[in-house]
């Protein structure tokens, strides 16, 4: 009798082209080339996200009346739940600011040419998503901070002319920030977003996989690594390193928790409100400029960032192009600028305000 063919796991599973494709892919040497494990590094992250979530999935409840008593809960009473919390919370600062390093990066070398156009396109728009991961979950632990920082983000649509209060209402799933609008955060954080986003990420990497990593234009590359498996273990060296650090973070500097947030008795907010540091450089820019061109700029700028790999013909015709280097550059002073500027403003907001004159005159009333 004839003997049947032996079929490996990769053929049974139709992985072998996916397989070869790996084996295949070659990273190249040269002096920027360190600046390829951020990428990876926003991938750990990313990772780290997923796997937290769904650990506080188990004790969250996404009501006004137990949100917070929820989130307590985990601080306090769940074994590690403080250190699950705050893995997720750091490791979140650490996805945005790796999604940012690693997108200047692929814009300053030119990644985004061909035949790479729709992999920038796919970064461009997980970047959004990531953006939206931070704004939707901010309002989850139901405290003062977190309600009162996504009232002024829900209301800035207001300022679009005609559709600014309809989309204002779309976002809150109600006229004011309330238990409709926690739900819906709370679908968009959880449902929405993780599922578009790991779609997108698949397809990235598939495109990366299947494209390679891109060389600057007239960078002088020295040679090439095998990625599989001589660059993946130094990639997973970079892993490893990058979670010691968050280890290290989240268990020193554990994610606090404010006062809780009560809707049948309403206070204001508490002096210099602000959202997470990713969001300041805007935030700054809506307290100096209209709102309505701070939103429609900014739609513009993203539409244009977007379609960088067809207006950079330069880059496309794999030459130096410098004026967009230029843009890059003066985008990346901008944001740290305007960024500085504003935590300077809450700080001085915090010290003017009337809690803390009243707390150093008390000071000085006991030094007496």
């Amino acid at each position: 009798m004839n003997e049947q063919p032996k079929i490996s796991l990769i053929d049974a599973l139709h992985l072998r082209q996916t397989y070869d494709a790996v084996k295949a892919k070659t990273v190249p040497h040269h002096r920027a080339s360190i600046w390829y494990y951020f990428g990876g590094l926003a991938l750990f992250f990313f990772i780290i996200q997923v796997v937290t979530g769904i650990l506080l999935l188990f004790y969250y409840e996404p009501t006004t009346d137990t949100a917070y008593k929820s989130v307590q809960k985990i601080v306090t009473q769940v074994p590690f739940g403080w250190l699950i919390r705050s893995l997720h919370s750091w490791s979140a600062n650490g996805l945005v600011l790796m999604v940012f390093v690693h997108m200047f990066s692929a814009f300053i070398m030119k990644a985004y040419r061909a035949p790479r156009q729709m992999m920038w396109v796919s970064g461009v728009i997980l970047l959004l998503l990531i953006l939206g991961f931070g704004f939707t979950g901010y309002l989850l632990p139901w405290d003062e901070t977190a309600y009162f920082a996504t009232k002024i983000g829900t209301e800035v649509p207001k300022a679009l002319p005609i559709i600014g209060e309809s989309v204002s209402s779309l976002i809150k799933g109600a006229n004011d920030v309330n238990g409709a609008t926690l739900t819906r955060m709370f679908a968009l954080h959880v449902g929405v977003l993780p599922a578009l986003s790991i779609l997108l990420v698949l397809v990235h990497i598939g495109m990366i996989m299947l494209f390679g990593s891109s060389s600057p234009p007239g960078m002088k590359v020295t040679g090439e690594t095998r990625y599989f498996p001589n660059y993946l273990i130094k990639e997973m060296m970079v892993w490893l390193l990058g979670f010691a650090i968050l280890i290290c973070v989240a268990v020193l500097y554990p994610w606090g928790i404010g006062h809780a947030y009560d809707l049948a008795n309403p206070t204001e907010p508490p002096p210099g409100i602000h959202p997470e540091w990713y969001f300041m450089f805007l935030f700054q820019t809506l307290k100096i400029v209209p709102e309505w061109m701070v939103i429609i700029g900014f739609g513009v700028v993203a539409v244009i960032w977007t379609l960088i790999p067809w207006l950079d013909k330069r880059a496309g015709n794999n030459k130096k192009s410098p004026v967009f280097t230029i843009i890059g550059i003066v985008a990346i002073l901008y944001m740290c600028v305007m960024t500085t500027w504003a935590y300077i403003s809450v700080s001085q907001e915090q010290k003017e305000s009337p809690a803390s004159r009243q707390e150093k005159n008390s000071d000085s009333t006991n030094v007496k």
